[in-house]
């Protein structure tokens, strides 16, 4: 592979911010305590990198390793916490959070990918470690909080297109040659603008079993 691509650093520690936020959200909105609050914030922004390196790649994930990741997370928390009457509602950070997602998670998942190439995995762990790079922090969100995780259950198409362009990357890169950097931002447009049209036109899954 050539030129590695990487997420450019203002909006990485943004994309942390804005998730951390969202996370300590979940948290008050369940009446946990400041613990607790910071907790699901750590785990919603940096939880698919933990599992990604921690689990998958046995290497110590960017939480340990980067300086401003904790001090992100614990301001986000004290924010959080702070004007917890003003922002538990808002809309302006779900609108925030939902454009974050758009290009974050498969930025991560390229990430993520490229990670697991790196590292000698067969191709479908390849796979499974991008898309867990860019949903796992959601998933353990869900988890502690007791809840079915939401790309398991019914509802318009994340999951299923995190696996699209974490393939379309692969596709780009390993079968037509692509230069890294080039196949990572083709595949973060693709994977915004099909998740554009699915919140348009609220493509979603049906469960397999009926009621």
């Amino acid at each position: 592979m050539t030129s590695a691509f990487h997420v450019p650093v203002y909006f990485d520690y943004l994309a942390t911010f804005a998730w951390a936020l969202s996370g300590a959200i979940v948290a008050m909105r369940k009446r946990c305590d400041i613990v607790g609050v910071f907790v699901l914030a750590l785990l919603t922004s940096m939880g698919g990198s933990i599992l990604r390196d921690g689990v998958f790649l046995q290497r110590p994930p960017p939480v340990l390793t980067d300086l401003f990741y904790l001090p992100l997370i614990l301001a986000a928390t004290l924010l959080a916490a702070v004007f917890r009457h003003r922002i538990a509602n808002l809309r302006v950070v779900d609108r925030l959070v939902g454009t974050i997602d758009a290009i974050g998670t498969p930025a991560f998942a390229v990430v993520g990918l490229q990670l697991a190439l790196e590292s000698g995995i067969p191709l479908p762990g390849v796979i499974l470690v991008g898309a867990v790079s860019g949903v796992g922090g959601g998933v353990l969100r869900d988890l502690i909080v007791r809840e079915v995780p939401v790309i398991l259950q019914p509802g318009q198409f994340f999951a299923l297109v995190v696996l699209l362009a974490c393939i379309a990357f692969l596709t780009l890169t390993l079968g037509l040659q692509l230069d890294t950097a080039r196949a990572a931002w083709a595949t973060i447009a693709l994977f915004f603008v099909v998740r554009m049209l699915t919140i348009r036109y609220n493509w979603h899954t049906h469960p397999l079993m009926p009621d």
